[in-house]
């Protein structure tokens, strides 16, 4: 058992995943900055959390450089509502105040690394497309194409395919342009780092890729298809889209140490990504499948068990649970590499978020981090 994550960094590692099992509570939220800190000393010198990658550009100027304010970064630079836990915000404050007076290669960096979607809800590429096309200096008529925003981001447009517009000729010519684009920017990349900078390129990329992206999702929305094998294509394709992510934010971050990633269970698992409620039953491969299959022991993935947490109503797991045989041995919260037995807990809501341990993914995983009793104050 042991309280150091340093324990489970291996030579090859260039990014150490870090899950929670629920985005409820806090708990797992502290024990990351409590191991961010550690890594730190170790030569990690970024971090990627689940949150919109191009919207966390905000949040890393504001690290890096000063740019803006807290209360700025803390509205604009987040989505999925993150922007507004405290645990988030000290998180921010504490990489700009240790980046203060460090040179530049020294500099902590934050990262998203997820696409720009909410749960039921995706906007429009428009902008995002747009900001690429001005970086690369293009004269394209993106807007006619796109039309209004309106029509892409309300919530009809993910839920029932006959409302979507991903798959219409308009939306199949902006992603030919986009693909186009970005082939451009790959050819044109010397050229526009010479007359920008490399970091303004990964920037283009970044947004370039996030409304391909979009594209890609709307166009999966549009999908006639039954509503087990439609949802789980959906979240296989924001997977795919985390894992594509994960790779630029490696090339970004090349030469500078490895990255903490941290997410819910379910992005950086390695097996397969398994969602049941209400009779439904939703299968995909999460990025963590994908990133891990592609790079082997590059990729160290430490997956998160909660105990109990009477915040969320979350009681005592049965003795006999995955959950239950780690809570006998850690009484607050630690990290194992052991072999655990038991059974998939049953005793968790959907209100509380809570996906269980299971035995492919206790199979799957280099660690375990337990945390006994959520509900407390650990670090």
């Amino acid at each position: 058992m042991s309280q150091d994550i340093r324990d489970f960094v291996t030579p090859s590692c260039e990014l150490l995943a870090f899950g929670e099992p629920t985005h409820l509570g806090s708990a797992f939220r502290r024990v990351r900055h409590e191991l961010f800190a550690q890594l730190v000393v170790n030569g990690f010198r970024s971090i990627a959390l689940e949150t919109d990658r191009v919207a966390a550009f905000i949040v890393n100027d504001y690290v890096q450089k000063g740019v803006g304010t807290l209360e700025k970064v803390m509205s604009e630079g987040f989505s999925h509502q993150f922007g507004e836990l405290e645990d988030n915000r000290r998180l921010v404050a504490w990489m700009r105040e240790y980046n203060e007076d460090r040179p530049a290669e020294e500099r902590l960096a934050f990262h998203g690394f997820d696409a720009p979607t909410e749960n039921f809800t995706a906007p429009s590429p428009l902008g995002y497309l747009e900001y690429a096309r001005d970086y690369m200096g293009l004269d394209l008529d993106l807007a006619s194409l796109a039309g209004a925003d309106e029509q892409w981001s309300r919530t009809e447009a993910i839920m029932d395919p006959a409302m979507s517009i991903g798959d219409t000729a308009p939306a199949g010519e902006l992603r030919v342009l986009a693909d186009d684009m970005l082939t451009a920017l790959y050819w044109r990349g010397p050229e526009l780092i010479e007359a920008t900078s490399r970091a303004e390129w990964f920037r283009a990329e970044a947004q370039l890729t996030a409304g391909l992206g979009l594209l890609r999702y709307h166009k999966q929305a549009a999908q006639k298809l039954e509503l087990n094998a439609r949802v789980s294509r959906l979240m296989a394709t924001r997977d795919a889209l985390m894992a594509q992510n994960l790779f630029a934010i490696r090339r970004a971050e090349t030469g500078r140490g490895p990255t903490f990633v941290f997410a819910q269970n379910t992005h950086l698992q390695r097996n397969l990504g398994r969602w049941e409620i209400d009779g439904r039953d939703f299968k995909w491969a999460p990025a963590g499948s994908i990133v891990g299959s592609l790079v082997g022991a590059r990729y160290v993935v430490v997956l998160g068990s909660l105990g109990r947490n009477a915040d969320i109503g979350l009681g005592e797991p049965d003795a006999d649970t995955f959950e239950g045989a780690l809570q006998r041995d850690i009484e607050t919260w630690g990290m194992t590499r052991a072999a655990v037995s038991g059974r998939k807990r049953t005793d968790v809501e959907g209100r509380q978020g809570y996906f269980p341990l299971e035995q492919a993914t206790v199979d799957g995983a280099d660690a375990l981090l337990h945390i006994n009793d959520g509900s407390t104050r650990l670090v």
